[in-house]
């Protein structure tokens, strides 16, 4: 009896040990895989006809996150990715380049709207990093600049980082700016000012730099979290010859066809119903037909530059699969991607002074749209095709502004399929750390006061656990005086007929998914109900939207 017992406690012992031991090793790595400017329908797996076959690859393999919402602008969004709250909490309730004294006196000085990621947020990267991940991100940061608020003091182990909002993507002679009169971007890795090589391209070069992090990893058992932030395609839009030449004459049949045929491939891939027509193109945009011969050269180019960048980045995604897979990593690790907003569809060229900056610095003639020294962007028309089929695009509270393409790939835990529950990107902080075993410390971490997470873990969800998603959700959405909120299916958005005056209009997003029909009129209590909701929402996360719409990009008159 006493060698049974013996015999017993030791495999009992034996077992506690080794479950112990393979405990770090048997969580999964996570790659948060943001892409910066992209609309919903321009994967191909998504009904884009522009070539994506590794994402689409993903994507297949994955579950599609069809109705995961984002802020309208980038800083935002990735304020609530990194925080789990509302961006009004964690410090970025506006982007600090559209804060000012004579647009937003309202806002500054404000908790919430400190420009940067705020001091009483714990970061996603500072829990895992805790938990026992190597923690590493290469690509965007725009979440401050100052010491402090860069990604060395939030958590991450290695960075290689654009501290700005944009910059061009190749080391270009011309300015390598977005926005007449601001600084020009920096680079910093692990907190230290760098310069950008010769042959830099964005896509490539933060992929390659996250890949040489991953490879510096020692061999101690230990997970990784990547955050792989990257700036395509944002504008200017620009992208390597080799993917230019690959779309030379596909957007010949002008954007309202195209549109047309994005929602025809949507349809045949059951991603929305039969009776879902294109949403029409913006107000002031010029039937294809109307334009010359050159306007239609030119306007195709453009797209045609936008397409090859999404193009370039996708063989890059594939270079990082390829790279996991080859040191058995890629079974084992968790991709969660994203769309930070809407497609960047407003004109750019009415930006401030870049109306004579872009023109009197930049080669934008036919034959060099796309490639470095030029300065192209979408626009309303090709900006809206992006978005189909929601209306509008980056900065704007419409389904087109915050509807991200989104996905994750874990099968071992997370069945391949389509996700069509109100999810948020306040959503991605919870679930990633349930994934890796971790918890969000409450109300006090290090000693500290820090705010609680909003979102909820989307895994009990994506498992089959629960048959919905927080049944209750409640979605606000303000930046720069436009404002939205979802409940369900039912959407009011404030609809501004001018920069000061407007009204509450509501949608039906189960009959309408394109917010064409506002029928405030024959629903006033849904209305009122969604309204008080709004009230909730404004005083529950500080929200200062003032009385007007701020504008992005700013004009000329402000």
């Amino acid at each position: 009896m006493r060698q049974s017992r013996f015999v017993l406690g030791s495999v009992l012992l034996w077992l506690a040990t080794a479950v112990q031991a393979a405990g770090p090793a048997a969580r999964p790595n996570i790659v948060l895989l943001v892409v910066d400017d992209m609309g919903y329908s321009d994967l191909g797996a998504m009904g884009g006809e522009i070539d994506t076959p590794h994402l689409d690859a993903l994507l297949r393999e994955g579950r599609l996150l069809s109705s995961m919402l984002v802020a309208p602008t980038c800083s935002p969004t990735r304020a609530m990715l990194l925080a789990g709250m509302d961006n009004h909490l964690a410090g970025v309730g506006n982007m600090a380049e559209m804060m000012s004294p004579t647009l937003t006196p309202h806002q500054l000085g404000q908790a919430g709207y400190e420009g940067y990621l705020a001091s009483r947020v714990v970061a996603l990267p500072q829990l895992l990093r805790e938990a026992g991940y190597h923690t590493y991100m290469s690509g965007k940061w725009h979440l401050g600049m100052a010491d402090g608020q860069r990604p060395e003091s939030r958590g991450f182990e290695r960075s290689f980082a654009l501290m700005n909002g944009g910059a061009a993507h190749f080391n270009q002679s011309a300015p390598q700016q977005i926005v007449a009169g601001t600084p020009a971007p920096t680079y910093r890795e692990d907190g230290r000012l760098v310069s950008l090589p010769a042959d830099f391209y964005s896509s490539t070069f933060f992929t390659d730099k996250l890949i040489s992090y991953l490879d510096s990893q020692s061999a101690d058992g230990q997970p990784f979290f990547a955050y792989l932030a990257y700036t395509a395609p944002h504008l200017p839009l620009q992208a390597p010859d080799r993917f230019l030449r690959q779309y030379r004459g596909r957007y010949a049949a002008g954007y309202e066809e195209i549109s047309r045929q994005r929602i025809a491939r949507m349809q045949r891939l059951g991603l929305i119903g039969k009776q879902v027509k294109p949403v029409p193109m913006p107000a002031g945009v010029r039937p294809w037909a109307s334009l010359s011969p050159a306007e239609q050269a030119r306007s195709a180019r453009d797209m045609e530059a936008y397409a090859a960048m999404l193009s370039a980045l996708d063989v890059e995604v594939g270079k990082l699969v390829t790279h996991l897979k080859q040191r058995g990593q890629f079974d084992n690790t968790v991709i969660l991607f994203l769309s930070d907003n809407g497609p960047e569809g407003n004109d750019w060229a009415a930006d401030g002074g870049n109306k004579s900056w872009i023109p009197a610095n930049f080669d934008n003639r036919l034959e060099n749209i796309g490639r470095p020294d030029s300065f192209a962007f979408q626009g309303p028309a090709w900006g809206q095709v992006s978005a189909q089929p929601f209306r509008y695009f980056k900065a704007f509270t419409y389904e087109g502004g915050v509807r991200s393409a989104s996905f994750i790939r874990y099968p071992s835990a997370i069945h391949a399929g389509r996700s069509t529950q109100l999810l948020t990107a306040m959503d991605v902080m919870p679930t990633l750390l349930e994934l890796a075993g971790a918890r969000h410390p409450g109300l006090l971490w290090q000693g500290q006061t820090v705010l609680p997470v909003q979102g909820m873990s989307m895994l009990p969800y994506l498992q089959g656990r629960a048959a919905v998603h927080n049944p209750d959700y409640v979605w606000g959405m303000e930046l720069m005086g436009r404002q939205a909120l979802r409940k369900g299916h039912w959407k009011i958005v404030y609809h501004y007929q001018n920069r000061n005056q407007g009204h509450w209009a509501l949608y039906d997003l189960q009959q309408d998914p394109g917010e064409q029909h506002d029928i405030a009129s024959r629903h006033a209590a849904k209305l009122d109900e969604l309204l008080t909701e709004w009230a909730q929402y404004v005083q529950r996360n500080n929200v200062r939207p003032g009385m007007r719409d701020t504008g992005y990009p700013l004009t000329g008159d402000e």
